[in-house]
């Protein structure tokens, strides 16, 4: 029987991937109006730029590990506990300036200043575009009478809880929040699906879990030996991974559970 839902957060619940894509938007605008650099063009050289750049400090595999992408990067500000998170901390203004600086410069501009107030504007612009998939709020409502619900997020606290208070309403779902920065390690390892367990008082038979990344979520899952629900927003194909069950976007989970649990949708 099932009990209980384990949620991702990002591109499962919030549309990080619309918030991010609108951030840069804004962002890049300033460049080309400040000095003609189209904008499309140099928001492909910033996301090039940032990845690199992002790779070559010594806290790239605890951000691997915990799961903090270089875009996040340009925004977080990681007042989070723990030596890493210290590092981090010191290294990303430095980071966030030098991602614009650069890629300025890719384009022939010699603007250091101009590169500050673009790694400013980044954050602000994110902060103020916040998003949710059409159905979330639906869904939530659908099935948390009925199941135990924990969120199950990769990232920095700090980060991952700010995205909450921007979308407030969320949290009011959750029995538990559980961030891979906190717990010390993420999706995939196999220990903090173990603590959502341990957390809700399941045994892996009684959860599922729901997100949209087969690398994180599902391949996670599938180690802890619970069942999946794949959101694939983009039609793609699973390589080595395999979700127990696939759907299209958030609208068709509430059937999906309908149909686990062999009884009449909530």
């Amino acid at each position: 029987m099932l009990k209980a839902i384990l949620f991702d957060l990002d591109d499962t619940l919030l549309w990080d991937e619309k918030s991010v894509k609108v951030a840069f938007e804004t962002t890049c605008q300033l460049a080309e109006e400040q000095y003609g650099i189209q904008a499309d063009d140099f928001e492909e050289k910033v996301r090039e730029i940032a990845k690199r750049q992002y790779a070559t400090y010594d806290t790239y595999s605890f951000t691997q590990m915990i799961g903090i992408n270089p875009f996040e990067g340009l925004w977080a500000q990681f007042q989070d506990e723990g030596e890493e998170f210290a590092k981090l901390r010191e290294l990303a203004p430095g980071y966030q300036q030098k991602v614009w600086t650069k890629a300025l410069e890719a384009f022939g501009v010699k603007d250091t200043a101009f590169g500050s107030k673009l790694a400013e504007a980044f954050p602000e612009a994110r902060i103020a575009n916040a998003f949710v998939f059409e159905q979330t709020f639906e869904v939530l409502d659908k099935l948390n009478p009925h199941y135990s619900l924990l969120l199950l997020t990769n990232g920095s606290p700090d980060l991952q809880h700010k995205k909450l208070s921007l979308t407030p309403e969320l949290k009011r779902y959750f029995d538990h929040i559980v961030v891979s920065g906190a717990f010390g390690k993420g999706k995939p390892d196999q220990a903090i699906f173990e603590h959502a367990l341990d957390l809700l008082s399941v045994v892996r038979e009684e959860v599922v879990m729901v997100g949209d990344n087969l690398k994180t979520d599902i391949l996670g899952a599938s180690r802890a030996g619970i069942q999946s629900i794949w959101i694939n927003h983009h039609g793609k194909k699973p390589t080595n991974v395999q979700p127990s069950f696939e759907i299209t976007d958030l609208g068709e989970l509430a059937p999906l559970i309908k149909q686990l649990e062999g009884k009449k949708e909530a």
